[in-house]
């Protein structure tokens, strides 16, 4: 029996047919269907010949990687929400979006010749969602710029490294997780030291770019298409020498950041342990299921820390009602976070700052009373 989805020639076309035919939405849809069918039940092959079948077809490069494989893996991430793509599940299909953006890269519609300067697109330490990357990295380079792609995870040690090798004239940071902010402004504050400009992206940044401006980038840019028309504009600032982390965050004299990230793993273990008797649903949690509400109380703390760095309370109260919408497609009780905030705040009494930031996340998860709503209009 073949695992093989089948693929429909009528819209990828063949070598033989004629190329630059004008592509709509429609067509963009069908190709983002078709590849949704390969990628959801893992079937590299056909994947990749949706997206060769596409360039074949006449289809822009830049659009397949952006209109076409980013959309799908948008719903990748979105079913993965839902409950209905497993983690594993995710996993494959993200790497084969990956494949498929490599095989695209290599194709002859891809082939640019660099006429324009250098960027170095990396993720921030810690950052291992790379795709969005690395379809940047792709459509800079279809653009006709030198491309230096450094991948995931990558230390600022090791950046600054590189650009003091190379002569690259702007470094582009993508990030997806929030919890990863800290480690990003101390990549930028790096390299803008050394006098190399940072455009940054990515969903942890915010869907405004709020984070972006809070940690002194030169750029910010909400997609990559976004990224390559502002990095065609010009040169972006060079930034100042002496800029300091601390200019950007003076709260962070109060050192509630730091005491809470160098204590996380015994704030885990008190709450951990205090929920045990708050929440009694607990003690008949199998191993597994003990393990994952550790897990969840470490991200908590993570994200708690996270608000602390950037003084930013809707971002833990953004966590929280995602945490509960995410439990709650798993068929998990989203009333265990409450006395969990509730036993995290007892062990940080003595923080003034971390008490609003979970009181905060403790109103999000308040549900409204529409009839006290009702009448007050």
């Amino acid at each position: 029996m073949s695992t093989r989805t089948p693929h429909r020639p009528s819209l990828a076309g063949t070598a033989g047919e004629p190329a630059g035919e004008p592509v709509g939405e429609p067509v963009v849809e069908q190709l983002a269907g078709e590849l949704w069918d390969a990628v959801s039940v893992a079937d590299e092959y056909t994947a990749v010949e949706v997206v060769l079948g596409a360039l074949e077809r006449g289809v822009e490069p830049e659009s397949v990687l952006l209109d076409v494989i980013a959309r799908v893996q948008g719903k990748v991430g979105e079913e993965w929400a839902a409950d209905r793509l497993s983690v594993a599940q995710e996993h494959a299909a993200t790497a084969i979006n990956e494949r498929a953006v490599a095989a695209l890269a290599l194709h002859p519609a891809a082939r640019t010749t660099p006429t324009r300067g250098r960027i170095t697109v990396a993720c921030v330490d810690g950052e291992w969602h790379a795709l969005p990357a690395r379809l940047l990295a792709e459509v800079l380079t279809l653009r006709g710029w030198q491309v230096d792609y450094l991948g995931a995870q990558v230390p600022a040690p090791h950046l600054i490294a590189h650009l003091h090798r190379t002569d690259s004239d702007a470094v582009a940071l993508s990030s997806s997780i929030a919890t990863r902010l800290p480690t990003a402004h101390a990549a930028i504050t790096a390299c803008q030291a050394i006098g190399v400009p940072v455009l940054v992206g990515g969903a942890a940044f915010g869907p405004d770019g709020r984070y972006a401006f809070l940690l002194d980038a030169d750029a910010w840019a909400p997609d990559a298409r976004s990224a390559a028309d502002r990095l065609a504009l010009g040169p972006l600032p060079r930034p100042r020498a002496d800029h300091q982390q601390m200019d950007d965050l003076p709260h962070l004299a109060d050192q509630e950041y730091t005491l809470i990230t160098r204590n996380s793993a015994s704030l885990v273990r008190a709450v951990f342990t205090a929920l045990q008797d708050a929440f009694p649903a607990m003690r008949t949690y199998s191993e597994p299921q003990l393990e994952r509400t550790a897990e969840d109380l470490a991200h908590i703390v993570d994200f708690l820390a996270t608000a602390l760095y950037l003084g930013d309370e809707d971002l833990f109260a953004g966590f929280i009602t995602w945490t509960a919408r995410i439990l709650t497609a798993r068929g998990v009780p989203a009333s265990s976070l409450p006395p969990a905030l509730a036993a995290l705040a007892r062990e940080l009494k003595d923080f003034p700052r971390a008490t609003r930031v979970l009181e905060r996340g403790a109103e999000a998860l308040t549900p409204v009373d529409h009839s006290t709503a009702e009448s007050r209009s």
